[in-house]
């Protein structure tokens, strides 16, 4: 079959949701339910051993077929080199680093310079904060910071777009 990474990450996920729905289902039927008379007859309600022998049939070739998927994208997420030589992976890493680091910037940037005046009884001044770091510089590190991600999501989005056999 041919597809993509942005395609494989979909089945990837699909696959997921079954399983999770085949996980949850399965407990329906891990019991059968019978009655048994005070003479010892035993009628049966309910028979769920085939369907839980088939549940449990599709979990695991759920499972396998999953666990291949997921070694395809992770050898094509370190396969797949961007433009600087880094493989996806690296640059999804690379990425996630730098989206903290942008969060730090624009945490310092919502810092302001502050005086206030404080009065004592016999003594009045002014208290003042200010910052040990230039305003300016860290929203030209953000917009640095900020480009790079984009470029970087940009190239991953190529790179998912290429076509390959699964």
């Amino acid at each position: 079959m041919k597809t993509n990474i942005q395609a494989l990450m979909g089945i990837i996920s699909e696959e997921e949701k079954n399983f999770t729905s085949l996980l949850y289902d399965i407990k329906s039927y891990v019991f059968n339910e019978t009655t048994e008379e005070l003479d010892g007859r035993v009628n049966v309600i309910e028979d769920n051993k085939e369907t839980f022998l088939l549940k449990m049939k599709e979990i695991e070739e759920l499972t396998k077929e999953l666990s291949r998927h997921k070694k395809v994208l992770y050898e094509k997420n370190n396969s797949f080199k961007l433009s600087d030589g880094r493989t996806i992976q690296e640059a999804i890493v690379d990425n996630a680093n730098l989206r903290k680091l942008k969060s730090c910037y624009e945490g310092l940037l919502g810092y302001k310079n502050s005086k206030r005046r404080v009065s004592e009884v016999n003594n009045s001044y002014f208290e003042v904060n200010s910052l040990n770091f230039s305003s300016d510089e860290v929203r030209k590190k953000l917009e640095s910071v900020n480009k790079t991600i984009q470029d970087t999501d940009f190239e991953i989005s190529k790179l998912n777009s290429e076509e390959f056999m699964i």
